[in-house]
Order: C-alpha cells, then sequence, then structure tokens
C-alpha cells in the first residue's frame, strides 16, 4: 500500500499546474555612483508586491553583473538591491516579458539629504567579508517551527538525521545565540528548541575562539559558527518544553527544558531521561528520538556528547538519566560571565559474539569469543567561563572545568582458538569487577592586549590540568593452553590503581604588521610539561587467609612518566581582499623520561628534536566560489608505552614488550579544497582531496607460536601512505513557490597503502575504497517531504605476501525518509532503512530493513504534540558487522534494542516579545 501511496503523492507532486506561473530573467549591472567601479557580493532580490513574500534573491559578481531568473504568477514585482554604506535600490518592475535587462543601476552612498526617501526593506542574505547574514523573515517555514527548521530552507545549509549542520560543505561546531553558548556545546539543543518566530537573524562565520575574534586574526574556515540573533522585544520572558512517554515492554522517556531571558541573562534548566538508547534531551521529537538505526546497529550505543561529557553511554540497551543548568549574565560593559553543570546517569547491558579469521604467512587459526557486561556510571561536570573587558585593548579569558565520575562494569567473556583442522589450540575465561573513581579540573587563563590599529597584540596564555583516577579491580581468570607442552594460567586478583596527570602549557604571541593590515610576523614560544603517575598494586588472593594479600610484582606497576616539550616558532601571514597566504616553521625540544619505581633498570630518558611546518593558502573566486590549499611537516614521538621494555603478562595470551630505540614519527599531509555554491541557481560542488605520506611509522611487531600465544613489540617503517578525496555536486529546482527538487551525488575514493608484520614477516597492505551515493529530497510545502538516498561501500585489500589473498568487500544501504503533513495538524513520518552486506559469515545476519514511523498531532493551538512512535516496526532490527584488517576478518553481533510502540505528549510554552506573533518585514519607508 505504501508504494502507492507515494506513486499517487508524486503524480500530483509533478503534474502541469504550474501553467499560471511565467519564467522571467531579470539581469543588470551594479555601478558605484561615486567613483563608477562595479560593487561585487550585493544582494539583488524580487517580493511579491502585495506581501513582501520572497520569489527570488542572487549575489552580484566581481564585474557586478547579476541575473535573477525564477517562474511566478505575478505580473508586477518589487526589485530591491542591498550593499553595505550604499543606499538601498528599489523599483517595481513589469513581468510581462520573459527577459528584462535593467543595464547599469547606480548605488548612492548612504550619506543622504535630509528630505530623501530612504528604503531600509531588509535583504534575505547580507555578505560582510567572512560573514554570511540571512534575514530570517525572507525564508518561510511552517508556522511552529524550530531553528533546524528554519536552517534546512537556507541556501547551502544541510542538516543530516544526526542534527550534524553544514554550510557549504564546511561542518557546523558552534552555535551562540546572541554571541553566546546557549545550553553547554550541543548544538542540537539549541537548534531543536528555539523556536524560529523568536530569531531575527541568523550569522554564518569562522569558528574562531574569542581571542582571536578580539584581534581579527584570520582562521583556516575549515569550521563554522552559526550566531543566532534574537529580536530585541523577544530577549525578555520565559519558555521551554516537557514531554514524556511511556511504551510497551516497560519503556519510557521524559524531558523538560525551561529558559529565562532577561537581556543578556540566561538561566536555563534541562532534564531527560529513557531507556531507549536516546539523547534525554529529545523531548519526544518527531525527527530524533531513536537513537538512530545506524548508531545502534554498527555502534550499538546510542550516546551523545555534550562538551566531551558522555551522556548515556555502553553498548547494548543503555538507560540514562540527565540534569543540567546553564547561566549567563553581562555586567557592565567589561564583565561576561557563563557557567553551566551536568549530571548525566547511565547503567547498561550488552551481549556480543564474534567470530574471527586470523591471517599468518604460512596458516591460519581461528578464535570465537563470547562476552557479558554491565556497566553503570554517574557524572558531574562545572564549567565556567570569565570574560574582562578591562578596555577596547585588552582582553582576558579565563576558563575554568571540574568533572567528577563514578563508574562500576561487570564484564565477563570466554574464548576458543583453533587450527585449520578445527583441533582446539587454547581457550580462556575471565570475570572481572572494576569500580572507578575520577576527579578533574583544567584552567585556561588568556591574556590578549591589543596595539594600535593595524593588527599588533601580544597573548599570554597559561593552561593546568589535573586529573585523578583510581580503581579497584578484581579479576578472576583462567587460561588453559594445550599442545606438546600444556599450560594452566589461574588468577584470582585484586589490583588497586591509580593514574594522575598534571599538565601545564604555556604559551606566548606577539603579532607585528610588516605592511599596515596586509603583511603580519608572529612570533611565538611554547612550553608544555606532561607528568604522569601510574600505579598499580596487584595482590593474588591467599589460600589460607582467602585474603588478597600476596603482592604481585610481575604484574604490578609504579611509572613517572614526564614529556616535556619546548618549541619557538615563527609565521608570516599576509592578506589580501580575494586571497590569503601563511606560512609557519616550529622547531621542537622534546624530552621523554620514564622511571620505572618497581624496575629501575627499565628506566629511560630520550630527546628529541624535529622541525615541524604548517603552510596555507586561500583564494577566493567571488562570493559563490573559493579555493583552500595546505601543507603540513608534524611529528610525533612513540608513546612511552611503547617504549618501555619489561614485560607486560597481563594477557596470558599475549606478552608486550616496549623498544626503548624507536624513533619518532614525521607525517605529511598535503590537501586541496574547492567550494562553490550558486545561491541564484541553488547548485552546489564540492571537492576535496589530501595525501599523507608517513615515515617511521610505529606499528606492532607480534610473534606467535605454536600455541597461538603472542608476544608483542614495536618497530618503526617506512612508505605508508593514504589519499582521500571527496566529491559532492547538488543542485535545487524551484518548481514553485511550494514545490522544490533537490539532488545530491557524492563520492569519496579512498587508498591506504600500509606497512606492517604478520608473525614477524614485514608485508604491505594497499586497501582501495570508493563510496559513491546518491540523494533526493522532494517538498511540497505543509504537504509532504520525500527523501530517498542510497549508498554503496565497495573495499578491496592488495597484499605482497604469500598465502594472503587478496580480499573485496561490498555492501549496500538505502534510506527512505518522507513526512506527510495532511490533513491538517497532523504529521506522519517514516524512516526507513535496508542494509545488505553479502560478505558476512554465515550465522550472521547478511541484510535487513529498519522501520521506524511516528504519528504525530498538534493540539494546544500548536502548542502540544501527540505523538505515536513505532520503533523497527519490522522488528528486524541488527547490528551484525564485519570488520576486515590485513591480519584478520571479524564478523560481530551483539544486543540491539528491539521493537516497541510509544506514546508520547509534548508541550512548549513561550511568553517571550508577542509569543510567537511575528512581524512582516517587508519594505519600509523613512522619511529623513
Amino acid at each position: 500500500m505504501g508504494k502507492y501511496f507515494y506513486r499517487f503523492i508524486l503524480l500530483l507532486f509533478f503534474t502541469n499546474s504550474f501553467a499560471q506561473s511565467k519564467p522571467f530573467k531579470i539581469s543588470g549591472t551594479l555601478i558605484s555612483d561615486e567613483d563608477k567601479i562595479p560593487l561585487e557580493s550585493a544582494t539583488i532580490y524580487l517580493q511579491q508586491v502585495n506581501d513582501s513574500t520572497l520569489i527570488t534573491y542572487t549575489i552580484s559578481d566581481k564585474d557586478g553583473e547579476f541575473i535573477l531568473e525564477n517562474k511566478t504568477p505575478y505580473k508586477k514585482a518589487n526589485l530591491y538591491v542591498s550593499y553595505i554604506g550604499y543606499q538601498t535600490y528599489f523599483k517595481t518592475i513589469s513581468l510581462d516579458t520573459e527577459t528584462l535587462d535593467l543595464g547599469n543601476i547606480l548605488l548612492k552612498t548612504s550619506t543622504s539629504t535630509l528630505e530623501e526617501i530612504i528604503i531600509t526593506s531588509v535583504a534575505p542574505i547580507t555578505i560582510k567579508r567572512d560573514t554570511l547574514e540571512f534575514n530570517v523573515n525572507s525564508f518561510k517555514t511552517k508556522k511552529d517551527a524550530n531553528v533546524e527548521d528554519l536552517l534546512k530552507e537556507l541556501p547551502g545549509v544541510e542538516i543530516s538525521e544526526e542534527g550534524t549542520i553544514t554550510v557549504n560543505g564546511k561542518e557546523v561546531n558552534k552555535i551562540l545565540v546572541n554571541g553566546k553558548p546557549f545550553f553547554g556545546r550541543d548544538p542540537t539543543i539549541t537548534t531543536r528548541n528555539l523556536t524560529k518566530d523568536i530569531v531575527e537573524k541568523i550569522q554564518v562565520l569562522d569558528t574562531k575562539t574569542k581571542d582571536q575574534a578580539f584581534t581579527g586574526e584570520e582562521v583556516d574556515g575549515e569550521n563554522k559558527t552559526i550566531n543566532l540573533v534574537i529580536k530585541k522585544e523577544n530577549n525578555k520572558g520565559v519558555f521551554g518544553r516537557v514531554a514524556a512517554g511511556a511504551g510497551t515492554d516497560n519503556h519510557y522517556e521524559y524531558a523538560g527544558m525551561f529558559n529565562y531571558f532577561d537581556n543578556d541573562r540566561r538561566i536555563s534548566f534541562l532534564a531527560g531521561g529513557n531507556d531507549i538508547n536516546s539523547p534525554g534531551f529529545s523531548f519526544g521529537e518527531i525527527r530524533k528520538m531513536f537513537g538512530g538505526g545506524n548508531n545502534i546497529r554498527f555502534n550499538g550505543n546510542g550516546s551523545f556528547n555534550i562538551d566531551g561529557r558522555s551522556f548515556g553511554g555502553g553498548q547494548g540497551i543503555t538507560e540514562s538519566q540527565n540534569y543540567g543548568t546553564n547561566y549567563a549574565d553581562k555586567f557592565g560593559e567589561k564583565f561576561d560571565v557563563a557557567a553551566n553543570y551536568f549530571y548525566s546517569g547511565s547503567n547498561s547491558e550488552n551481549k556480543s559474539t564474534s567470530n574471527r579469521e586470523n591471517i599468518l604467512a604460512d596458516s591460519r587459526y581461528f578464535t570465537t569469543a563470547n562476552s557479558n557486561s554491565f556497566n553503570d556510571s554517574n557524572n558531574h561536570s562545572a564549567n565556567f567561563e570569565f570574560d574582562i573587558k578591562v578596555d577596547s585593548t585588552l582582553l582576558i579569558n579565563i576558563e575554568p572545568s571540574f568533572r567528577y565520575s563514578k563508574s562500576n562494569t561487570v564484564f565477563s567473556e570466554d574464548e576458543t582458538s583453533s587450527d585449520e583442522l578445527n583441533a582446539l589450540i587454547n581457550q580462556s575465561t575471565l570475570a572481572s569487577n572494576v569500580e572507578t573513581f575520577g576527579k578533574n579540573f583544567n584552567n585556561d587563563i588568556d591574556i590578549t592586549k591589543r596595539f594600535g590599529s593595524n593588527g599588533a597584540f601580544v597573548r599570554f596564555s597559561i593552561e593546568n590540568e589535573i586529573n585523578v583516577r583510581e580503581s579497584d579491580d578484581y579479576l578472576n581468570s583462567e587460561t588453559n593452553i594445550f599442545g606438546d607442552n600444556p599450560e594452566d594460567i589461574i588468577r584470582d586478583q585484586y589490583t588497586d590503581g591509580e593514574n594522575k596527570v598534571n599538565r601545564f602549557n604555556s604559551r606566548v604571541t606577539y603579532r607585528i604588521p610588516l605592511i599596515r593590515k596586509e603583511f603580519f610576523l608572529e612570533l611565538q614560544y611554547d612550553y608544555d610539561r606532561n607528568k604522569q603517575e601510574d600505579r598499580k598494586n596487584t595482590f593474588d588472593k591467599d589460600q589460607i587467609t582467602n585474603e588478597y594479600s600476596v603482592f604481585n610484582t610481575e604484574l604490578s606497576t609504579d611509572f613517572q612518566y614526564i614529556n616535556q616539550r619546548s618549541t619557538p616558532s615563527f609565521e608570516f601571514e599576509y592578506r589580501k581582499k580575494d586571497w590569503s597566504a601563511s606560512f609557519e616553521t616550529s622547531y621542537v625540544f622534546r624530552t621523554l623520561e620514564n622511571n620505572d619505581i618497581l624496575r629501575p633498570e627499565f628506566s629511560l630518558k630520550r630527546d628529541f628534536e624535529a622541525i615541524e611546518l604548517r603552510s596555507r593558502f586561500r583564494y577566493r573566486f567571488s562570493p559563490k566560489s573559493s579555493f583552500r590549499f595546505g601543507y603540513s611537516l608534524n611529528n610525533n614521538p612513540p608513546q612511552l608505552s611503547n617504549l618501555q621494555s619489561f614485560r607486560n603478562v597481563s594477557n596470558p595470551l599475549n606478552t608486550v614488550v616496549g623498544n626503548p630505540n624507536l624513533e619518532p614519527e614525521n607525517s605529511h599531509r598535503v590537501y586541496m579544497r574547492f567550494n562553490a555554491f550558486d545561491f541564484q541557481k541553488g547548485s552546489g560542488f564540492y571537492g576535496y582531496v589530501s595525501a599523507n605520506f608517513d615515515n617511521n611509522t610505529v606499528v606492532r611487531k607480534t610473534i606467535i607460536d605454536e600455541n597461538l600465544v603472542r608476544e608483542t613489540t614495536f618497530a618503526n617503517v617506512n612508505g605508508a601512505y593514504q589519499l582521500n578525496g571527496y566529491l559532492s555536486v547538488n543542485k535545487k529546482v524551484k518548481i514553485d513557490s511550494l514545490r522544490t527538487v533537490s539532488f545530491d551525488v557524492g563520492m569519496g575514493p579512498n587508498i591506504r597503502r600500509s606497512v606492517n608484520f604478520n608473525n614477524g614477516v614485514q608485508y604491505t597492505s594497499t586497501n582501495t575504497s570508493i563510496s559513491p551515493r546518491l540523494g533526493l529530497r522532494v517538498v511540497w510545502k505543509d504537504v509532504f517531504e520525500f527523501n530517498p538516498r542510497y549508498s554503496l561501500s565497495f573495499t578491496k585489500n592488495t597484499f605482497d605476501i604469500e598465502n594472503i589473498e587478496n580480499q573485496e568487500f561490498i555492501s549496500h544501504s538505502l534510506n527512505l525518509n518522507s513526512a506527510t503533513f495532511l490533513p491538517k495538524g497532523f504529521e506522519w513520518r517514516n524512516d526507513i532503512q535496508f542494509n545488505y552486506n553479502p560478505n558476512i559469515a554465515p550465522g550472521f545476519q547478511k541484510s535487513a530493513w529498519f522501520w521506524n514511523s511516528t504519528l504525530a498531532y498538534s493540539v494546544l493551538k500548536n502548542n502540544g504534540n501527540i505523538t505515536l512512535k513505532v520503533y523497527d516496526l519490522l522488528n528486524q532490527n541488527t547490528n551484525a558487522r564485519r570488520v576486515a584488517t590485513s591480519n584478520y576478518i571479524e564478523d560481530s553481533q551483539s544486543t540491539v534494542l528491539e521493537q516497541y510502540f510509544m506514546l508520547s505528549f509534548s508541550w512548549k510554552f513561550n511568553s517571550l516579545g508577542k509569543a510567537g506573533e511575528t512581524e512582516n518585514d517587508g519594505e519600509r519607508f523613512h522619511r529623513h
């Protein structure tokens, strides 16, 4: 029945019902009236005469030229031209003819006479150097839309089902409200719980730290920040949401959020909980209420993070509770403060099974493992931000944070290994109970002083981190090794562990303008000292007293690590209007020191020196397209754990011995990126390619004996590299003011060459993969949305070692997302996903349909929602997966959340400004 429904909807969509709309093409050239130069990046837009609804818009190119193309049933329209520093140009034009050339349009500067009438219509898009600004009222959405609904209507903005936002192909990693974080740093809390009607403008800009924004430094632009500008009249009052739901198998969810805005003062409270692997702040939402089919199937945890804090977690089925509060305020013009506190608690259960085929140069062996785990965790965190603007040239940022965590994990596993003839070689069982306590303090202080107006500044930064982790670990294990020399290893032990980290970092940066506001020299000195203490006291059980009192030296450790680094550097940076370039070089002096208190003979101290390089080039062809190129040389020292030469026998089947003669790794990286988006045509192109070449890569070197007992050390190898690329093309076709069709095609090729060891024999492997994808989005406003997506993943592994066969893998994924908004007040959404992996081993599920469906009805004047949702409608959810490496092929499967039905109710309240009433920001006339 479903396929006939969609056929009917698509038939309606594509019927020739737009004969009323006539195409038009308007062109012209924008010239400055004062100096007769072309004006680039001006906004040209067309509005309906009767209600100022936006018809279309575009941006002028570097020659000042523009073209407006679209369809409309209206015979007349209002044309506006908006450009910073100039008067807004206005003209009512006739659309009787299909083509209209307006010729040269002269824009006057904004220094107008008192008697002149000035049109101050708000442009839908304004470009201010590196800032893109959208006028909210120019983009129509449903009446009760939230910020996420609004963002989806903006050109160049894409939002994934998980809430990840990209603007012209670049990920948004920060969302602010009036320049400040709204609630921690989770963007979905902001985008899904602030309503469109309180927002006036949306600004998109390069992500910068506060001190970088203060000094006007240029960043690489790889990440974007969205700033929501709240209407002044909507910046005082309260708003929020509450929701609760109950379902089959005793499943539940609840969430609540309260916000108080009083201009610069903002206070928020938030709470949530559920047992359905879903973020605790989902509010029973229609789009994001499940943990996501992908997350459950492949990651199996349904968890998410806010500022590095895990909410929910652990594999399998997770029950979580989350509470938090947020405070932001401004005292006078010089002092800003922000603070938040979060509590997150979760417990999770998981059962997993895996089959692994281990590949050796001359043979194979097979391992089967079954495990059970239960985890219970509690986390508290408090974060503060203090910004002190002493004067217009001096800024002090202080950001302390505190964290406390407690967790308990009960884990059991049994594992068997057999040879190619299915003869049992060894087996093991393990049961552990670990309780962990963690305390953390971190503080960042930045003091920035600007000099003059040409970009000179000095910055002094200090960061200090103190982290303490304590654990109580009870272990009971038995390992049986068969063969000619059988051995049984039985352990019944208690380990008292403590790990301490004390890290101190200081940095001094001084920037000198060599050419005013164009050419800069930046000098920097960075000092970093990281001291770690790692102590584990292991006691065997005394069989007479039945107490854990026999100290086990072999399984105990007492280390003191010190990683100390001094790095002087200098950087040249050159900026022009359309391009910029920089070159930086650093010289690293590093000392690694390990003191082994229990085994002094294994103490070591190594000194390393290395040069590091970084350079980047950016060119902006127009407001619609840009190109970036970058190169870096990085030097990474070996991990101290890889350098330690003592024998770690904590795993009876794998003894690990460090190599004190390891050398640092050198990594060369080159990347190029091209990005283009045409606002007028709704089309975009994004291309990216990068190459990494590594020398002295540290890899594991394992020798396996006839009993499949391993001894592992580490070695440097050369010749590894990786080539990555990604290409995407998208096009949005606007059929009329209500209906649009969007297409997107993408492909991500990847080639990775690795150098490793297989049972002591060095070899190289080449992994080649390609992942094409196709997507379509059909939108009929207030009627329906349909979004099918298909992706194919093909992987091929080749080896230059005998007896290891080349491998090929292929998998398919199909997503069908739909939403229907009829009859009025109803919203029916479906998320259907099909996955097929023909390479899964026998006994594991190769394919599955995963269907989530929701039906919501708006009540209480659209402030309330009653929602019925079904998770895994076909009851086929699976997380079977295959992992293939050069050393093994593993198929695994673990606990998943099974089908349930849930009925939920949510209600939102809002007393900000006019409480949801919107005004018409059409043209306004002011007489001076």
